[in-house]
């Protein structure tokens, strides 16, 4: 079981009469792209939550490499390489493109809580820095305000500074969300590029972005687990067809 990187045992978040996540067991290989699909309200945000601790699960557990980190803080868990993005664009908008990725290096200098020191130390990150950025096709806008990026390349910026963190495990929170067809492929292909060596667990609601890039899909519905595997597994499921209904299952059917 080695190759499994992160593994729920019947996780389940309750609140005041109702059942946001309720009993999931979710196994994510390690070096697979693996998406958490659903209807709205189906719990995929809940449950990044309680992976991530910004929510307590009221039951379950959670398993990373085989530890069980259920009662670890927010803080803990990225310290073990499972960090995250959001939904809405997180960056420094009055910081430059490259300042914004040499943030996300400082964790590994030391100098993380020394702002004060001066930049000499910063630059020396320049170098790292750059080289993410050219992963992400913005090497060229590395001395932009990061908050006149246009929106795609908004994300894509913090793909890169998710990157810096040199995550283990990511997870990906609607990447492609709000984006227009040529950002979706660029980003799509990004986060295709980025995942080599890596495991990314992504949410996301454009089923073509999945059909492209997902190894496997675990599908959620009023909090449970519905159907999981491949594209061509799930997309045909009757009961995944029934909960996503008329235009999203054209579009879920689609997508190949």
């Amino acid at each position: 079981m080695s190759n499994l990187i992160l593994e729920t045992r019947q996780l389940t978040k309750a609140f005041k009469g109702f059942t946001a996540v309720d009993a999931v067991d979710l196994q994510v290989q390690r070096g697979h792209i693996h998406a958490l699909i659903g209807p709205n309200g189906a719990g995929k945000t809940t449950c990044f939550n309680l992976l991530t601790k910004f929510l307590v699960p009221t039951r379950g557990q959670i398993l990373f490499n085989g530890i069980d980190i259920t009662g670890e803080k927010p803080a803990q868990i990225a310290r073990r390489g499972v960090i995250r993005s959001f939904q809405i664009s997180a960056v420094f908008p009055h910081l430059t493109v490259l300042e914004n990725v040499r943030i996300g290096l400082q964790r590994f200098t030391g100098t993380s809580y020394h702002f004060w020191k001066g930049l000499t130390a910063l630059r020396k990150l320049d170098d790292r820095a750059l080289a993410l950025l050219a992963l992400v096709d913005l090497q060229d806008m590395a001395q932009t305000r990061a908050g006149d990026l246009p929106y795609g390349r908004k994300r894509a910026l913090e793909i890169a500074t998710t990157m810096a963190m040199e995550p283990e495990l990511m997870l990906l929170d609607e990447p492609t969300q709000g984006m227009g067809h040529e950002d979706v492929d660029r980003v799509t292909a990004l986060i295709k590029r980025v995942a080599e060596g890596r495991t990314v667990l992504m949410v996301e609601h454009n089923m073509k972005v999945i059909s492209r890039i997902a190894d496997r899909i675990t599908v959620l519905a009023r909090g449970a687990v519905l159907a999981e595997g491949d594209y061509a597994t799930v997309s045909r499921h009757p009961r995944v067809l029934e909960a996503y209904m008329g235009s999203e299952a054209t579009e879920l059917q689609g997508a190949h």
